[in-house]
């Protein structure tokens, strides 16, 4: 044996080692989605005297074997993405990169979504009597909307909103008045909006990553952005809306630390916008509070946290002015949101079995190559500890987690945090990047996507 084969093979037992544990983790996660549906199926038994309200627990669906026209568009795209998406990443022009990445997520959002049909999956998605447009027709006065928003919150009234309307700010509902105002009524168009809002996430994210000096990250994380499985979710829901909305505000305030060391006159103005943005996510659920730790750690990876932080809240701020200057005070529809969640389904619901069955909704949304990622960074953390070296990936994935146990552990998430948790979520993506011997992983993602939108039919 010579002098130079010993630390070759020590390098090549350390990744194998890690590989392992990479495998280990997803297995304890498959685990447990394997524990949360054998359970959920338990307790959704005739006469258990427990009511889940997921038939297809942990999943707010049902079990139902399907196919359906975008089937094949869907295998089509994710062969292309697994087989050419790290090559491609690794060698376009950055902006055809993102540009690429986007179109694809459409392409993957829009194919799961017809896996249900045109009008299942797609256009009749947001007009249930539980959804927001159900509500449109009857707004005919917004300033008046907006003065006597929280007293329809609760139900058992005549005028209660319905279920998505009253569970949330008036932001949500806005969107969908305002496209009703410009003549995009429909759920044809309010599908299309989210979708093309939500998928805004394959941009931001990566973008956020080359703004913090993780260039590398940025272009691995694309691919996965793109065959992520949380899209069954983006199309359509309007948390796949809210995603990217934040995801926007958040990539804004990257680029404008990026433009504060530059010495560049655009950082003030996308600091603003970009905290704008965010002030306005909070406008449309309100557990969107919580991606202000994300937000946070983007100011403080930035290095300009003192001169991007003051706009970004001064935009936030002055959308909170505006909302509350209209008649709608964020913390009376709060408490009044929390009175009303028990006065539904949330009451039957059992914490004892969301509080942990959550986390499998999270796992079958996020997809393997996540739950790899966040293990591997969550290893990279107790070295960046040691060496006080301050990772971008690290610290942003660890901020996702954080949000995502504080929405957890709160009660107010049980169940549907598949959708829920869109927002939170997307920023465990660049976890992948340090993953080696992406292919596999890609295809993992491709598969679970492919199977939870073919085995269950979501309900939104």
């Amino acid at each position: 044996m010579t002098s130079g084969t010993l630390p070759a093979r020590t390098a090549g037992e350390k990744r194998s080692r890690k590989h392992s544990r990479d495998l280990w983790a997803v297995l304890i996660a498959a685990v447990l989605v394997a524990v949360a549906v054998a359970v959920g199926a338990y307790l959704n038994r005739p006469g258990s005297g427990v009511v889940l309200w997921a038939p297809a627990a942990p999943l707010f669906a049902q079990w139902l074997p399907h196919f359906g026209p975008g089937t094949l568009f869907a295998v089509l795209i994710a062969i292309a993405v697994v087989l050419w998406g790290p090559d491609l990443a690794a060698r376009l022009p950055w902006r055809w990169l993102l540009a690429a990445g986007y179109v694809s997520s459409l392409a993957w959002t829009f194919a799961l979504a017809m896996i249900d049909g045109w009008h299942r999956g797609f256009t009749d998605r947001l007009t249930n009597p539980n959804e927001y447009l159900h509500e449109v027709p009857g707004i005919t006065d917004i300033p008046a909307m907006l003065r006597q928003f929280s007293s329809r919150i609760l139900d058992f009234q005549p005028n209660s909103w319905t279920t998505h309307v009253s569970g949330h700010p008036p932001g949500a509902t806005l969107v969908f008045v305002w496209l009703d105002r410009i003549g995009l009524s429909g759920g044809a168009w309010a599908a299309t909006v989210c979708v093309l809002v939500g998928c805004l996430v394959t941009v931001a994210v990566p973008l956020t990553l080359s703004a913090l000096h993780r260039c590398d990250a940025a272009r691995a994380t694309i691919p996965f952005a793109v065959l992520f499985p949380g899209a069954v979710w983006i199309g359509v829901s309007a948390d796949g809306m809210f995603a990217g909305v934040t995801a926007t505000g958040i990539a804004l305030i990257a680029v404008a630390t990026h433009g504060f060391r530059a010495g560049r006159w655009h950082a003030v103005p996308l600091s603003v916008l970009g905290g704008a943005l965010l002030g306005f996510g909070v406008y449309l659920s309100y557990g969107l509070p919580l991606i202000g730790l994300i937000a946070f750690a983007v100011t403080l990876l930035g290095g300009s946290l003192t001169r991007a932080l003051p706009f970004a809240v001064a935009g936030a701020l002055a959308v909170v002015v505006a909302f509350t200057a209209a008649g709608f005070w964020w913390f009376d529809g709060y408490h009044l949101v929390v009175e009303r969640y028990y006065q539904g389904i949330a009451s039957a619901r059992p914490y004892s079995y969301w509080v942990w069955a959550d986390l499998a909704a999270l796992v079958l949304a996020a997809g393997p190559a996540l739950v790899a990622g966040v293990r591997r960074a969550a290893a990279a953390s107790v070295h960046w500890r040691l060496s006080k070296r301050c990772d971008p990936v690290v610290l942003l994935v660890a901020a996702a987690v954080v949000a995502i146990v504080l929405a957890d552990v709160s009660g107010l998430s049980k169940a549907e945090t598949e959708r829920i948790w869109l927002p939170f979520m997307v920023w465990l993506l660049p976890a992948v990047s340090l993953l080696p011997s992406r292919r596999g992983w890609l295809a993992g993602q491709a598969l679970t996507a492919l199977a939870v939108n073919s085995l269950v039919l979501t309900f939104w």
